[in-house]
């Protein structure tokens, strides 16, 4: 298929599932809902002053997004099972590989809009006030993020048709998950504490690595997902 059809493909999935979603608005009121739920139960159950709050934030903002978007990413394939469209879907001479992307690129943007709508929550409750380079945020929210959905959508079309998604798709994910969570970690970690304990940036470049090599994999193999019974 010519780039431009590829693209047009991609285009038209990401408005659709754009579309579904600012009418239903099921995916962001989930996981605005867990996010919040996970940053207020930890506040309460640390009552974390001003130094302890900088060690456990950066895990704390981790696992409120993880388990904020696992609900969203079975969601998100839920919705073409239904009435027989992912069946359509497979019947079209579309790339699934277009498809793939387009999923990836929405449910990133719906965990953004979450974590936008969070983050200044977190800070207040938190009481952060970031010690180190502030601005590497806005580099380590989203490779972090995009490594959890590009990872969650493939597992997550990968599993739609077993009896025990739900289930199944944590026990697949987390696992793979896990280096991407730990360099997260540690990187906000890094930036709120003002450490300096990594003045490479190698967690960041992990992080790219990982985002780079698993989104190649997911594209690549995507299409044997979506073809398969």
């Amino acid at each position: 298929m010519p780039q431009t059809g590829w693209a047009a493909l991609a285009w038209t999935h990401l408005r659709k599932d754009l579309r579904i979603e600012w009418r239903s608005r099921e995916a962001m009121n989930s996981m605005l809902f867990f996010a919040l739920l996970v940053v207020v139960l930890f506040s309460m159950a640390f009552d974390p002053t001003a130094a302890t709050s900088r060690e456990i934030a950066g895990g704390v903002l981790c696992v409120a997004t993880l388990f904020a978007s696992v609900s969203a990413l079975n969601q998100a394939w839920a919705r073409e099972v239904r009435h027989q469209v992912l069946d359509a879907l497979r019947m079209t001479p579309g790339s699934g590989s277009a498809m793939f992307l387009a999923k990836a690129l929405a449910n990133f943007l719906f965990v953004s809009i979450v974590q936008l709508i969070l983050g200044p929550i977190f800070f207040i409750f938190y009481n952060l006030h970031p010690l180190g380079n502030a601005w590497l945020l806005l580099l380590v929210v989203p490779l972090g993020t995009w490594a959890l959905v590009a990872n969650g959508t493939f597992f997550a079309a990968l599993s739609i048709r077993s009896r025990n998604r739900e289930l199944l798709l944590p026990l697949v994910l987390f696992p793979i998950f896990l280096p991407a969570l730990l360099a997260m970690v540690l990187s906000v970690k890094t930036i709120l504490t003002g450490d300096n304990s990594d003045p490479e940036l190698l967690w960041i470049k992990m992080l790219a690595g990982y985002d780079i090599v698993f989104t190649t994999v997911s594209l690549l193999l995507f299409g044997v997902v979506l073809g398969a019974e």
